[in-house]
């Protein structure tokens, strides 16, 4: 079934608040749907949070799956409703374009509910240990721009006790900068378990002369935090790429570069 707000525009937007949280709200209420696949991301998502039924949609947990700009969503269902929702590939951007067999496996994996017991990236793509240790909690985060914007709001982002997983694009270094001091000042990074770096797609300085580098924008500001961190993850706006569930409890080995699902 394909809502109205999937083929409309209101500028930047894929038609009005009203209208994408009323569709929202209608696929969550309909028995017969069991399963949303949000069809792109960009911009919007946070502007419907206040307009959606949180109390229908706990009654009627589906499968959601986005990420980007579903960051907003997925993290307001896995707080507000306690549900696992899935950060993918969405059906506008990669899943009808012919995409890799590894991406598609994790997609297959995620909508049929059988995780693999390991994460792993693609041959020949290395993860990067940042700072040693062991970490195991609830997985939690997405886009960095999105997590950053949700402090101070009543959709803001829960990390205690949890993994934090980041992947951004398109921002350079100094807005990556930004927005992580935003999550330490916010007492973010102190309260999470552990961090998981995904994919950082081109995020290189205009004037690479002028600029930290993200590795040290990350040795400023994540490795004092303490937790074990682990880079490198093929997951986010990259292809090949891996999908996660959010929500679901993981663990991970920064000196083993092992990533489990439990």
């Amino acid at each position: 079934m394909l809502f109205p707000s999937a083929t409309e525009r209101y500028g930047y937007l894929a038609g009005s608040d009203a209208r994408r949280a009323s569709d929202l709200n209608a696929a969550f209420a309909d028995p017969t749907i069991d399963g949303i696949l949000l069809s792109r991301g960009g911009y919007g998502m946070a502007r419907i949070l206040p307009l959606l039924d949180w109390e229908m949609i706990s009654k009627n947990p589906k499968f959601v799956a986005g990420y980007s700009d579903a960051t907003a969503l997925l993290g307001a269902l896995n707080r507000i409703c306690s549900l696992v929702a899935y950060h993918m590939p969405m059906p506008t951007t990669e899943l009808y374009k012919g995409v890799d067999d590894y991406t598609m496996e994790y997609v297959r994996a995620m909508y049929f509910g059988r995780y693999p017991a390991e994460l792993k990236n693609p041959e020949g793509v290395p993860f990067e240990t940042l700072a040693g240790g062991c970490a195991r909690g609830e997985l939690c985060g997405g886009n960095l721009s999105l997590i950053a914007a949700s402090i101070g709001t009543p959709f803001e982002i829960d990390t205690a006790g949890k993994i934090l997983f980041i992947e951004e694009v398109h921002e350079e270094p100094y807005r990556v900068d930004g927005m992580l001091t935003q999550l330490r000042n916010a007492g973010k990074l102190a309260d999470c378990a552990g961090i998981l770096l995904g994919a950082f797609t081109d995020c290189a300085p205009e004037d690479a002369e002028k600029s930290l580098t993200l590795q040290q924008v990350f040795s400023d500001l994540l490795v004092p935090s303490g937790k074990p961190i682990l880079a490198g993850l093929a997951c986010g706006h990259c292809l090949p790429t891996m999908s996660l569930p959010m929500g679901a409890m993981a663990e991970f080995d920064a000196d083993a570069q092992t990533v489990r699902l439990l």
